[in-house]
Formats: C-alpha cells, structure tokens, sequence
C-alpha cells in the first residue's frame, strides 16, 4: 500500500538530531516555558520575517487567541462578522464563532479553491470587521486588491496558515502578509511535531503581548492575571522537535512541488480535474494534492484496490455540519460541488519517484 502520509518515515530520517534534542530536554529538567520554546519562537519569527511568534498548544487556538486578543484590546467586539472562505476546514469558523463573533461565509475561486477575493466586498457590511483568509491546501492566497479593501474599510487580515508554511507572495512568506497569522504543527503538517502544537506571528507588539498573556491563563507575571485566559502552550519537547524540522522545510517542500509537477505534467485522464501551478512557483506547497472527479468515491475505491491511499479534504462543508445547523439551508454551491469531487493524492518528502510513477498509471487507467 503507498500511504497517503507516511509520517514515521518523514520523522525517521532526522532520528538522530531528534532524539538528541528530545534527550536534551528530557535532561534539563524543564517543560514547558523553557529555552527550547523560546530558541524556535526565535528561529520561526526570523524564517517568516515577523518580529513576534508565540508557540501555542495547537492551530485552532493560535487563530481563537488572534481574535480573542483583538476582542481585549477592543478592536473587536462581539457580534462583529468576520468574512470567511466557505469551503474551509471547520477549524477556521470555529475561531471565530468561538469568540461571539459572526463568520460570513463566501465562496471560493474554482481555480485555486482559495477565497475569491472578488466576491469578498459584496459581503462587507457596517458590522464586518475582519477576513480570515486560509492558505487551503497550501496555496497562497494575497493581493493588492485584498489589501485595499483592508484598508478602505478598516478592516482586519487574518491568515490561517495552517497548511501554507513556507509558501510565498509577492517575496513575503505567508504568516506575514496579513495583520496576524495561526499556524498548526499537527503532526500531517508540512512543518508537524509529533503532538499536537501550534503558533502565532503578527508585526504589532501590543497584540502579540497580550496573545502571549491570553495563553498562559491571562497573565504575564506569575499569579496576575490580567485577562480571563486560557491554558494554551507549546511544549519543549515540540518546540525542540519543531527546531530540527524548521531547518528541512523549504527541502521538503521542494520536493512536494516536484511530485505536483510530475503529477500535472503526467496524469492524462480526461476524467480527472487537476489543480493549478501558480506563475510564480513558490505560492504553493503542496501541503494536499486535491484533484477533483465526478466519480469521486469510485475514483478513491478504484485506486484503494490498487495499493494506492487517498483521503478527502474535506467530505462535509462548514454550512452542512450539525455543529451549524442555522446554515444548513443555506447554499453555497461551488462548495458543495468541491467537497463532492475532490480527493487528495499521496503527497510527500519520502514518496519515491517509483510511487509517484504508480499513482499517475493507476489514475490514468481509470
């Protein structure tokens, strides 16, 4: 069987410096709060060129404390709508509506699967005060265009960048286009602990302060607190491992955009949908290869009877799920076609060029 992730092999081949650190920490005696988070918060905020990054316990809250810290600093308040892509992952609304505000969803592009940015003014109201933009599948997602509408109605950027570290725009790395950026270290990631973790970057120093104090219950002096906060921190054991891998990642993505060139330049079925490689190669890193088929779950059975593991990101759209059953008459149908057609390909820094060769025969017979 070709994993979809293999994530013991991608973690193997950095055993020794791994294990190094980890005994490292293990002998220090500290676990949390230590030097090993503050030496990758240090070497994270210079590989994506903000002043601030601030480890957190995983991706959904580094998003949930930007907008919880914006609400203590009253740039935000509740009920305020915050624009968000309607095809995302379900962490995305949940940071919002998590803080009493309002995601409105929008629409994406069919070409990138990314927010169309020019649906994104319609959807602006006296109430709206922010877009959460999300760097799906690991395609960046900026323009001039967004940042004006930023500017011409005051209104807040924030990425989630999830599944996008390492892309770029413009030169800029994602995680530092917008006002604020979340990251998730979900072992799948591109950039993955072998937990649970996650982070924050942002330019402003006030902001990053207070997401600093909000994550460790709401204080920053010991036994003051400050705002009623939550428990949200990264560990040394993930930080240290996140340190080792930080140095392999732009090598890693590197050969996920080779295996998407192989697969584009290659897979020849009419049948299949295939994504885009943006102009400018380094926007995307491939974090999923989605394709998109009518026959989707014939498509999946097909390659499954052929040795070959595919995942569906994502089956059940944001306005669908129980969790929100107010939208669920709601249509959106661009999303409803996405989540009904794709499916994600095998994708990764240890697939073999023999792998690869299998996916794109099996794809093309079908």
């Amino acid at each position: 069987m070709i994993k979809f992730l293999d994530l013991q092999a991608i973690n193997m081949q950095y055993q020794a410096e791994i294990e190094g650190t980890l005994l490292r920490v293990f002998r220090s005696g500290w676990y949390l709060l230590g030097n090993q988070v503050k030496s990758f918060e240090n070497n994270l905020s210079r590989y994506i060129g903000t002043p601030n990054a601030i480890g957190v316990a995983n991706g959904l809250d580094a998003l949930r404390l930007i907008f919880r810290a914006y609400i203590e600093l009253g740039i935000l308040h509740e009920g305020d709508e915050v624009i968000v892509p309607s095809n995302t992952y379900i962490a995305s609304i949940l940071a919002i509506s998590d803080n009493g505000l309002v995601p409105v969803l929008c629409e994406p592009d069919l070409e990138t699967y990314n927010i169309d940015i020019n649906n994104i003014e319609s959807l602006i109201t006296s109430k709206t005060k922010a877009i959460l933009i999300v760097h799906l599948y690991g395609r960046a997602i900026f323009s001039e265009e967004l940042l004006q509408l930023g500017k011409k109605y005051e209104l807040k950027i924030v990425e989630d960048n999830a599944q996008a570290i390492g892309a770029e725009w413009n030169g800029k790395k994602t995680g530092n286009l917008g006002d604020a950026a979340g990251f998730s270290f979900y072992p799948g990631k591109n950039l993955g602990a072998l937990g649970d973790g996650g982070a924050v970057t942002c330019e402003n120093e006030i902001l990053a302060a207070t997401i600093r104090a909000l994550a460790n219950y709401g204080s920053n002096q010991k036994y003051v607190n400050i705002y009623q906060g939550l428990n949200s921190r990264l560990d040394e054991i993930q930080a240290a491992v996140l340190d080792v891998k930080l140095k392999y990642l732009d090598q890693e993505n590197m050969i996920r955009r080779n295996i998407a060139t192989r697969y584009i330049q290659e897979i020849k079925n009419p049948k299949i949908i295939l994504p885009t490689i943006p102009e400018d190669s380094s926007e995307h890193v491939w974090h999923v290869f989605v394709i998109r088929c009518e026959q989707r779950d014939l498509l999946q059975q097909f390659l499954n009877d052929h040795g070959i593991q595919c995942l569906i990101h994502y089956p059940i759209p944001p306005h669908q799920q129980e969790a929100y059953n107010a939208w669920n008459t709601y249509s959106f149908p661009l999303s409803e076609m996405i989540h009904d057609q794709v499916l994600s390909l095998p994708i990764s820094p240890v697939l073999s060029d023999e792998e690869v060769s299998q996916v794109i025969h099996a794809i093309n017979q079908f």
